[in-house]
């Protein structure tokens, strides 16, 4: 073949590759302002300001339309009413009184992850560490240090020991405190090295210590962590994503138990007595819950159509009684901020 031939299909390859690429965008540009254009309204709140003086929630609104993916904000005392809308859109978001954390994705020809720090008017004050897709972030209670985990390899955690995730610790003023991973990972008194180790879903509990998952050999533990001896050890088996109460003593998670892989129920254990209770909420749920409050936890559901792009934000007791019961429509990833 010529070089004059060879360059001609070089040429042609490429405008084809062109043209497909701004296809696809097309395509995916008009399925968009499609959504939006058949999407209800979704009521909507006055100004941020007046809302960071009272207890409330911030979630990522999935309401289909021009504001999805949009974190939003409604008052504790009117959950289901209007939102008021931030200027930031999220996959993942944690707030506090002072700040926010935000784990976000732009997508196009090439998706790309990022994470960042917000101040109280959602402006990003800090780049934080983030190697993959997003999946969990945590904000400690005053806001000092965040945690932000991604897949660096597979995208859920349906099937242990097929997935590798990096959980990195940060400080509000930009130093990083580690990758826990790196700890020293203690199972009833040994010591963990084995190359498939993954740790992920923090919850911290004051400025050195926090609860995690940790897995390996296809098995999880709620560990208990600190960041000033770089050592996580083991405290029950079958956890995962665990978020500490309020007042500390207690421990919601996520527990495979004989359920099929994809598949949790959510559980409550009591640092203090050891004991472990089911919630009444007996569908499956893959999300790091939130408190409410000392007696209710919060959790996402996708909506039971496959083909559904939104979420709910449910509420269940903590205690084992009760139903579960819808909090927000068009919601995920809550924050609840006192």
């Amino acid at each position: 073949m010529s070089l004059r031939v060879r360059l001609a299909v070089l040429g042609t390859v490429a405008l084809l590759a062109v043209v497909g690429a701004a296809g696809y965008v097309w395509r995916v540009r008009h399925t968009q302002v499609s959504v939006e254009a058949a999407a209800t309204p979704v009521a909507t709140g006055g100004a941020l300001e007046p809302l960071r003086g009272q207890p409330h929630l911030v979630f990522r609104s999935t309401a289909l339309g021009a504001q999805y993916g949009r974190v939003a904000v409604v008052p504790l005392s009117a959950p289901g009413g209007p939102r008021t809308f931030t200027p930031v859109s999220c996959e993942r978001v944690y707030a506090t009184a002072d700040r926010a954390v935000c784990l976000s994705a732009e997508r196009g020809i090439l998706t790309t992850y990022s994470a960042r720090l917000l101040d109280a008017d959602w402006r990003p004050t800090q780049d934080l560490p983030l190697t993959g897709v997003p999946s969990r972030t945590r904000l400690s209670a005053d806001g000092s240090l965040v945690a932000t985990t991604s897949f660096v390899s597979g995208d859920s955690y349906a099937n242990p020991g097929q997935f590798s995730t990096r959980t990195v610790v940060t400080r509000a003023g930009g130093a990083v405190v580690g990758d826990i991973e790196q700890f020293k990972l203690v199972v009833d008194g040994r010591t963990v090295t084995a190359i498939d180790k993954n740790l992920w879903g923090v919850t911290f509990a004051d400025d050195d210590r926090f609860y995690a998952t940790a897995a390996s050999g296809g098995r999880t533990w709620l560990v208990e962590g600190s960041l000033a001896r770089r050592t996580v050890t083991a405290l029950h088996s079958d956890v995962e994503c665990p978020s500490l109460s309020p007042d500390g003593t207690r421990v919601a998670f996520k527990k495979r138990g004989d359920l099929p892989p994809g598949r949790w129920r959510l559980a409550v254990y009591d640092l203090t007595t050891g004991v472990q209770t089911l919630l009444s909420e007996v569908r499956s749920v893959d999300d790091q819950v939130e408190w409410l409050d000392d007696d209710t936890v919060l959790y996402g559901l996708p909506r039971a159509d496959a083909a559904s792009a939104s979420s709910d934000v449910w509420a269940v007791p903590a205690d084992g009684s009760g139903e579960p019961r819808l909090l927000v429509a068009d919601a995920w990833s809550p924050a609840v901020v006192r």
